[in-house]
């Protein structure tokens, strides 16, 4: 995905672990795998492993959300770890976690139009949110992990010239069932519309 496919140097998001031997094997079976085992206190599968970016200046804020939403699995016991690849900070657009929110339910999500994240969270912005919303910096090699459930942002990139480059990892606990009819029609809907937009 490209903020603006015509110009390479916007590239946002890009699957690595489905086409590509070596982030395969950094995604399953290593030492990443153990730790989400341990975050979990369960066997996992490993799901997905993504570069995310947010170019400069055209880096778009990304939408309060709960990751669980899009999993589409019961019970929605998962774990994402976000791996910087660069400096991560408040002007290049920082992750923010609202903390101990994974223990409070699903909340309702609706479109949204930033690429890459089609829904946000409808109802965000209540005094527990904001009273209770961490923003972590981050430093190459720094590994921030959380829970499918716990909610997140961050705010666009306002850089002018630094990117800020990531790998996203994904694990499923082995108790999950995975919805993958409900799955595969949000997919399909969703790279639709992508390629309508001339997104990908």
């Amino acid at each position: 995905m490209y903020e603006n496919k015509d110009d390479k140097g916007t590239l946002k998001q890009l699957e690595l672990s489905k086409y590509d031997p070596y982030f395969r094997a950094m995604l399953v079976g290593g030492e990443l795998e153990k730790l989400a085992s341990v975050a979990l206190a369960s066997p996992v599968e490993g799901k997905a492993l993504q570069y995310f970016n947010k170019p400069p200046r055209l880096g778009k804020p990304t939408p309060p959300h709960q990751d669980g939403y899009y999993f589409m699995i019961t019970p929605p016991e998962a774990v994402t770890m976000w791996l910087a690849l660069d400096v991560a900070d408040e002007e290049n657009g920082c992750i923010s976690y609202v903390r101990g929110s994974h223990r409070s339910g699903m909340r309702p999500h609706g479109r949204s139009e930033t690429l890459g994240f089609s829904q946000g969270i409808t109802d965000f912005g209540t005094r527990e949110d904001l009273t209770n919303e961490v923003l972590l910096p981050a430093l190459p090699g720094d590994l921030l992990i959380h829970h499918a459930m716990t909610i997140h942002r961050a705010k666009g990139n306002r850089s002018l010239v630094r990117n800020r480059p990531a790998l996203g990892l994904v694990y499923y606990s082995t108790t999950v069932r995975e919805d993958k009819k409900a799955l595969v029609a949000y997919q399909n809907k969703l790279t639709t519309e992508l390629d309508a937009a001339g997104k990908i």
